[in-house]
């Protein structure tokens, strides 16, 4: 189904019951939901590509191609070896199984390919992502093209606050209860976004790791806001897997605790500053 074609549409890649966790898409009157792991998924294929300093419609092929491969799973099963998001095969040179079932490894895989094709950003989407995968159904991938840019938008951060993600009705936070670990962000961070993400826990609060929104490599001088997006709502993507307790950007926040409200106004400190609305910084804290 196309979204883009109607007024309102909610298409849901899994049979979840709203009030279940989950991650949900909203922008232009088109909702997509989503599950913890596939919203994480999609937030890596997007964080990879502007990591590389690739244009957005590399990610809206991305994300197409494994929208129909996987529907952005990580699989551990395929035709013959086929593994992980981007159904790749071990026995063609993707990489060791082990390889193509990290979500980070598959996709800057993928992106290797696809960069290679000449003129790739002025081809037909399923024609640039059938170059790459050489599938046996190749005009599958045009059928997620509507969602993959709407995806795209939202993940590079041109959408702001549109991915929102719950932890479930009785749940505390993110983790169920587990604590979360800053180092672990930090690390992730750097791995998906590359050494331009720079985060720091030195004069943070405690359980708190603080990343500069400066412009993603190839971006505009001065492209904070959109740049704070991205790794305000990949954390959010992200919040389940790295115990995530609160994001907040821009005099924004998303906190697990609430999270059913989805991005709310930040509360004001004592000295009437909004938690998220200095330096230029998303701060994301982690459940203790």
């Amino acid at each position: 189904m196309v979204l883009a074609a109607a007024a309102y549409a909610a298409y849901h890649f899994t049979e979840k019951s709203p009030q279940e966790a989950g991650c949900k898409v909203t922008s232009d009157d088109v909702t997509l939901e989503l599950t913890q792991s596939q919203a994480a998924n999609a937030a890596t294929i997007a964080a990879v590509g502007t990591s590389r300093g690739l244009p957005e419609r590399a990610v809206t092929i991305a994300l197409a191609t494994a929208l129909q491969e996987s529907r952005l799973d990580n699989l551990d099963h395929g035709d013959r070896d086929s593994l992980g998001l981007f159904q790749q095969r071990p026995s063609q040179g993707w990489g060791t199984v082990q390889q193509v079932q990290d979500p980070v490894y598959s996709t800057n895989a993928f992106y290797d390919r696809l960069v290679k094709i000449k003129g790739y950003t002025g081809l037909p989407l399923t024609v640039a992502a059938q170059k790459v995968q050489k599938s046996g159904y190749p005009d599958a991938y045009a059928k997620h093209e509507a969602d993959a840019t709407l995806l795209t938008a939202v993940l590079v951060g041109r959408k702001a606050g549109a991915l929102s993600c719950t932890t479930g009705a009785d749940r505390a936070d993110s983790a169920g209860g587990a604590p979360g670990d800053t180092a672990v962000v930090a690390t992730s961070l750097k791995r998906e976004f590359g050494s331009g993400a720079r985060p720091r826990t030195a004069g943070e609060p405690a359980r708190t790791v603080g990343v500069p929104a400066a412009p993603a490599r190839g971006g505009a001088a001065g492209d904070t806001v959109r740049r704070g997006w991205q790794l305000a709502q990949w954390s959010v993507a992200h919040a389940h897997d790295l115990r995530v307790e609160a994001v907040s950007f821009a005099g924004m926040e998303w906190r697990a605790e609430r999270s059913g409200s989805g991005w709310r106004k930040a509360a004001e400190d004592a000295g009437g500053k909004s938690d998220g609305a200095g330096g230029g910084f998303v701060r994301i804290t982690v459940a203790q």
